[in-house]
């Protein structure tokens, strides 16, 4: 007697892995068949939901499973990390949405992450050195606690470098200073793909183009039906308007106006604060200081990678 199949959508595992960060195995056998590097799904918890888009930061095709990993950054974020149980079953997992990073043999590449931007960066660096690359890894975060998958790292690189802005774990400093060193060590590498905070890719951005090297980011600004029709997604790269579900969400990340994209990410700063507030109070969580609001301050700071 067969047993009945696991619905889509339903929650298989779910995994606190470091402060605020959440890893989940979602079956969506049809997304984990086709789905490619640098891939996204968009889902909702309910069906009045607000539709949250995350990298597909693993698959298996056989068991039918992606595998998300998510920051509590707000409301929605903090719902799934809080309220959503195994067993439980999303209403929605679309997928999978944009343009798949074009894997081809480069040489030498630096694939770096910064914070949650080390979920996303993991099946791009597993692609890249399955192509004959000799691919570096480069995580970052503010102190140890945040530095998250780094044994997965260390499998799909053949060298991984660490650093910490407080100097809690491997060297002290930003990945710009990671980069330098391995620019110094090694030369230069023949391609940057970099994914992580908007001011963390803009300070690499700014880096490589003064360096001349070839580097690529992925984008993942707010996000409503995944097709380009609502225009919630748009980003200027190269003085053009694009939509990051469906022209991205990698770009060239010298054209990239990073300057537009932070001001815009400002903007829904007071309502997504006011909502985490009160879900904080609704729930009984600890107040604190919503993640956003100091990515938003962090960006107007000088000297700010």
């Amino acid at each position: 007697m067969s047993s009945t199949p696991e619905p889509h959508g339903l929650l298989l595992e779910k995994e606190f892995i470091a402060p605020k960060v959440t890893r989940y195995v979602i079956k969506a056998p049809e997304i984990a068949r086709r789905r490619r590097p640098g891939q996204f799904v968009i889902l909702r918890m309910r069906e009045d939901g607000e539709r949250i888009p995350l990298t597909i930061g693993d698959a298996d095709a056989e068991r039918g499973t992606i595998t998300l990993v998510a920051q509590e950054v707000g409301k929605s974020t903090a719902e799934m990390a809080h309220l959503m149980r195994v067993g439980d079953r999303f209403a929605d997992v679309l997928g999978p949405l944009g343009m798949p990073t074009h894997i081809e043999k480069y040489g030498r590449v630096l694939t770096v992450g910064g914070g949650i931007g080390v979920a996303p960066v993991h099946p791009i660096a597993q692609g890249l050195r399955q192509a004959g690359n000799e691919v570096v890894g480069i995580l970052g975060a503010r102190t140890k606690e945040l530095i998250i998958m780094e044994p997965e790292m260390r499998r799909a690189c053949d060298r991984v470098r660490i650093v910490t802005d407080d100097g809690s774990y491997g060297d002290k400093g930003f990945v710009t200073d990671a980069i330098k060193a391995e620019v110094a060590e090694h030369g230069k590498p023949d391609l940057v793909v970099a994914i992580g905070p908007l001011v963390m890719m803009r300070g690499v951005a700014s880096l490589t183009k003064e360096l001349g090297i070839r580097t690529l980011v992925s984008l993942n600004p707010v996000m409503v039906d995944g097709t380009g029709m609502c225009g919630g997604c748009r980003v200027t790269v190269g003085g053009k308007t694009r939509f990051v579900c469906v022209d991205g969400p990698e770009f060239d990340a010298h054209e990239v106006d990073f300057d537009e994209l932070l001001r815009r990410q400002r903007f829904y700063v007071p309502q997504e604060k006011a909502s985490y507030e009160a879900f904080q109070k609704e729930h009984g969580h600890p107040a604190h200081e919503c993640r956003m609001v100091r990515m938003a301050e962090a960006a107007r700071e000088p000297g700010e990678q």
